[in-house]
């Protein structure tokens, strides 16, 4: 699999990828959400291509403080290659040369696939609750 940067012409298939993996939820719009990451380090939202089509992505972040990933996906029938583990050593590595020293990730708790997939790879639950709120709705 060959990680590249995200271009606009990938959208289709990445909000494609993005519905397969179960990622989408009725109250976020996918192209809402990449074209805000498009207009904030965009560099750090990558796509996995794999004989010309996009296979993964993943979107990261770092605000001077913590590194954060979204819409880690790769297509359900791709699993298991270690593309989703080649897709997460680039971002830590993307940034730690940024100077992040922690990463965090947000995971549905009845996703137990995906909890023993990052507890493979090193990560842990953390004792902290994520509360959010919507400051700008998506309707």
């Amino acid at each position: 699999m060959h990680i590249r940067p995200f271009l606009e012409p990938d959208e289709a298939a990445v909000v494609a990828l993005w519905h397969a993996c179960g990622l989408t939820r009725s109250w976020n719009d996918p192209h809402k959400d990449i074209a805000r990451k498009l207009a904030v380090q965009r560099e750090l939202f990558v796509v996995g291509e794999l004989g010309g089509r996009v296979v993964a992505s993943v979107m990261a972040g770092f605000d001077g403080h913590r590194g954060w990933v979204n819409y880690l996906a790769v297509a359900p029938e791709m699993r298991g290659r270690g593309h989703g583990a080649a897709l997460m050593r680039w971002v830590e590595a993307a940034l730690t040369a940024r100077g992040c020293p922690k990463l965090n990730l947000l995971v549905r708790s009845s996703n137990r696939t995906v909890l023993d997939f990052y507890r493979h790879l090193g990560y842990a639950v953390d004792e902290a609750v994520p509360l959010g709120k919507r400051l700008i709705a998506d309707d």
